[in-house]
């Protein structure tokens, strides 16, 4: 067993159940977003929030144990995706990045930049 055997049974339930991500995440006490994203790997849930996200898809305690594990972000089965609507934010990202990154880092906006840290927030243009 392993994480992604518990996304997959997850994911069968939520389908052959007819569950919504919006249910399970009020039931969790966490937005849709997050819930969905640990529920299918991406995100960690502590035991409170692993135990109910058990009982609505029927996971036992071995599998809500995996719910507990800090994922490997960004682990798509290709290295570049397939799915289309994941491919253009990949596509955005690897066109879009290096500029962004440009903008916000190099710019002097960005908190991480060491100037910014240091308070000297004036721009480098």
């Amino acid at each position: 067993m392993n994480r992604l055997d518990v996304t997959e049974k997850i994911i069968s339930t939520k389908v052959s159940k007819g569950i919504k991500w919006e249910d399970v995440a009020k039931k969790v006490g966490l937005s849709k977003e997050w819930t969905t994203a640990a529920c299918l790997g991406q995100m960690t849930l502590d035991e409170k929030q692993a135990k109910v996200v058990g009982k609505i898809f029927g996971l036992d305690a071995e599998e809500q144990k995996w719910l507990q594990v800090v994922p490997y972000k960004g682990s798509l089965p290709t290295p570049v995706p397939t799915d289309p609507l994941i491919y253009r934010w990949y596509e955005i990202v690897s066109v879009y990045g290096t500029p962004f990154g440009a903008f916000f880092v190099w710019s002097g906006r960005w908190e991480s930049n060491p100037r910014y840290l240091l308070g000297k927030q004036e721009s480098y243009h």
